[in-house]
């Protein structure tokens, strides 16, 4: 079986900077705009792509991203000659061992590759939002001839340190990479969205994991090497919505985009779909007497109080006179009557008890409070801004 670009999605990170929100799932799995979760993003973007076979590599927390990619229907992605594999690590021989960084990842699913005998390798992350047509990409990587081609974005200058930094030419070929430099001298950052040749790609895998010294890391390893061997590199430049929500104030800015029109971001274009699996709730429901002001409710929720400029996940419930302000609700959420919940983040099936108050206390944002997965918190309590509270915490 012949494919000419199958994609790679790296989905095993542990996400700790998510604190709370990634105690019990993988960061790829975390819900995100009411009713996606994180993980929708690449796989939706590799089906309007036209790309039909994806490996997910999963490591942390799996069982819930597991269960919710299923056999891939929702994208599409249910297909006798490709669809979507989840591709654990596993043993091998005698023994079996952790994937050890991202170019580990996929050199120990080398055999999953060969036996699709692709042309090129899409390599994506498994924690960001944004679209992109990857066909696109395809088509300069092929036209420049290069052995990779690195999707690239212009960040912020205070926040170039996080990302692997480049420079290019003016045909926009990579003359310099720098993962994560201390002090950057460019603020084009690469996404994490690679296209190799594949026939490159194995090679610099197999060498790189017979290297005892090395991370195993695309940025750190595999992209360097190819740079100093004297392989082209290609820089493709992004110019559409794109947000690493790697962090709680991260997450959180990207599910308050959505509520602006001018952001680049939503879940409403019928051109480029969005997929994931349908929740199966009924309408929402608001009662007579409920206010929401510049916010997205998604389906099964039920509104008795206010919601003002918040996201409003499936299966939530918002008591009377409860106010939900600067929030998300992930699916499932409770506030009860009378509680204030503000400029904070309440996790799937969490429960505010009445009268409790959660956040930013007159307007004061100092930092995002959030409540994790299956939290009960009593009735009365407070949360200070930017705390964060787990199942099983004393409160």
């Amino acid at each position: 079986m012949k494919k000419e670009c199958i994609a790679m999605l790296l989905a095993g990170g542990q996400g700790s900077r998510l604190g709370v929100l990634t105690r019990s799932v993988a960061k790829p799995a975390v819900p995100f705009g009411g009713k996606n979760r994180i993980i929708d993003f690449p796989l939706s973007n590799c089906v309007n792509s036209g790309i039909d076979t994806v490996g997910v590599l999963t490591q942390y927390r799996p069982l819930e991203l597991n269960s919710y990619i299923g056999n891939g229907h929702p994208w599409d992605l249910d297909r006798i000659d490709g669809g979507v594999s989840i591709l654990p690590p596993y043993m091998t021989g005698a023994s079996g061992e952790w994937y050890k960084g991202t170019a580990n990842a996929v050199c120990q699913n080398i055999n999953f590759i060969d036996a699709f005998n692709p042309e090129y390798v899409l390599i994506l992350s498994g924690d960001h939002i944004y679209k992109m047509n990857y066909a696109e990409m395809l088509d300069c990587h092929k036209r420049t001839n290069a052995a990779c081609t690195i999707a690239i974005i212009r960040v912020p200058w205070e926040e170039a340190s996080r990302f692997g930094i480049m420079s290019t030419d003016e045909n926009g070929r990579i003359t310099e990479f720098a993962e994560k430099p201390a002090n950057p001298t460019s603020n084009t950052a690469s996404m994490g969205v690679y296209i190799f040749s594949y026939s490159v790609l194995r090679r610099a895998l197999l060498e790189d994991d017979a290297d005892p010294s090395s991370a195993n890391d695309f940025g750190g390893n595999i992209i360097p090497n190819l740079l100093n061997a004297g392989e082209k590199l290609q820089s493709y430049e992004y110019k559409g919505y794109w947000k690493d929500v790697g962090t709680i104030k991260s997450l959180w800015d990207a599910n308050m985009d959505l509520l602006r029109d001018d952001s680049g971001i939503t879940l409403r274009d019928p051109a480029w779909k969005v997929y994931g699996r349908n929740s199966g709730q009924p309408p929402q429901y608001i009662a007579e007497g409920a206010k929401i002001v510049g916010s997205s409710i998604a389906e099964g929720s039920s509104i008795y109080g206010n919601i003002v400029h918040s996201v409003i996940g499936y299966g939530a419930y918002v008591g009377p006179g409860a106010v939900v302000r600067d929030s998300v609700l992930m699916p499932g959420a409770r506030v009860e009557a009378g509680a204030v919940v503000e400029y904070a983040m309440i996790a799937e099936n969490a429960v505010i008890g009445q009268n409790a108050h959660v956040g930013a206390v007159g307007g004061e944002k100092s930092g995002i409070a959030v409540i994790g997965a299956d939290v009960l918190l009593p009735e009365g309590s407070v949360v200070d801004p930017g705390a964060q509270i787990a199942r099983g915490d004393l409160i």
